[in-house]
C-alpha cells in the first residue's frame, strides 16, 4: 500500500484530490492539510511515499515547506502557478497539474509516480525545485523560513543583520539571535536583493542597512561595523560590491 497526503489550504481542491485517488485502491491517503505548517508536521510524522502539494498556501508556501522536511517524500504539484512559472520546476517533480485539472490529467501524473522504477530521489528533488523556484516564487524574497527544534519561525529579510557560512549551514543573525538554515550563501546571493544586501566576503553577506561605519583593515581588507556592534571582515572585492552599492 501507497501512503499519500493532500496539502492544499483550497477544501474544494483537497476534496478533488481524494475523489480522483478512489480509482488508485493501493494509495492510502493518511492526512488532508490546509497549510505548510501543517503539511511539515504531517510528513515527519507518517513519512508518506507521495505528497499532492499546492504552491501558493497561506503562511508558508510549497517551496517553503520542502525546504523544512528532511527527507521529503515524492511530490505532485497541484496549483494554480500560471505555466510560465512552472517551467522552473516541471522536470524537477514527479509531475504538476495546473488547476483546474481534469481526471484523466491526474490518472496520467499518478500513473506516471506508479510506473516509475525509482520513483524519486527525494533530497535531491526537494533542493532542486526550491534551488530552481527562486524568481518563481516572490515570498523568498521577502523571508526566510528556519525550522527551530519542532517550530518554524519566519524570519523578514528586514530583520536580517547579515548571513555567515557555518559548515553545511548558514547562520542568519538578527536581533533575536541566530538561527541556521540549510542553504548555501550562494543561494541567499541569488535569493537576497542586492540593493540590500551584499557578499562582502566568503563567509559573510551583509544587511547594507545595519552598517554604521566601514574600516580599513590589513592590505586591501576592511572591517564593517554594524549596529549591533558585530565586525564583519570584508574582502577586496567585497569592498568594491559594498562602494557600489553605497555610491561611493
Amino acid at each position: 500500500m501507497k501512503r499519500a497526503l493532500i496539502i492544499d489550504d483550497e477544501p474544494l481542491a483537497r476534496l478533488i484530490v481524494r475523489e480522483y485517488l478512489m480509482d488508485f485502491p493501493q494509495i492510502e491517503v493518511l492526512q488532508e492539510c490546509g497549510d505548510g505548517f501543517e503539511g511539515v508536521k504531517a510528513i515527519n510524522q507518517y513519512q508518506p511515499d507521495l505528497i499532492f502539494l499546492d504552491v501558493q498556501m497561506p503562511k508558508i508556501n510549497g517551496f517553503e515547506m520542502l525546504e523544512l522536511v528532511e527527507n521529503p517524500p515524492s511530490v505532485i504539484f497541484t496549483t494554480a502557478f500560471d505555466e510560465y512559472a512552472i517551467k522552473a520546476f516541471e522536470t524537477h517533480a514527479v509531475d504538476y497539474l495546473l488547476k483546474p485539472f481534469s481526471k484523466e490529467r491526474f490518472t496520467k501524473a499518478v500513473d506516471k509516480w506508479l510506473h516509475q522504477s525509482s520513483p524519486s530521489k527525494p533530497q535531491k528533488t526537494a533542493e532542486e525545485i526550491t534551488n530552481s523556484t527562486v524568481s518563481a516564487s516572490p515570498a523568498q524574497h521577502e523571508r526566510i523560513v528556519v525550522k527551530t527544534g519542532t517550530k518554524v519561525k519566519i524570519i523578514p529579510v528586514q530583520d536580517v543583520q547579515y548571513l555567515e557560512a557555518d559548515d553545511d549551514y548558514v547562520s542568519i543573525h538578527t536581533q533575536e539571535g541566530s538561527f541556521l538554515k540549510n542553504k548555501t550563501m550562494s543561494f541567499f546571493e541569488q535569493t537576497l536583493d542586492p540593493r540590500q544586501f551584499v557578499r562582502v566576503h566568503r563567509s559573510y553577506i551583509l544587511a547594507v542597512q545595519q552598517i554604521t561605519r566601514i574600516d580599513p583593515y590589513e592590505k586591501d581588507a576592511h572591517i564593517a561595523i554594524l549596529k549591533s556592534g558585530a565586525k564583519i571582515p570584508v574582502s577586496k572585492a567585497g569592498y568594491v560590491k559594498l562602494k557600489s552599492v553605497l555610491g561611493i
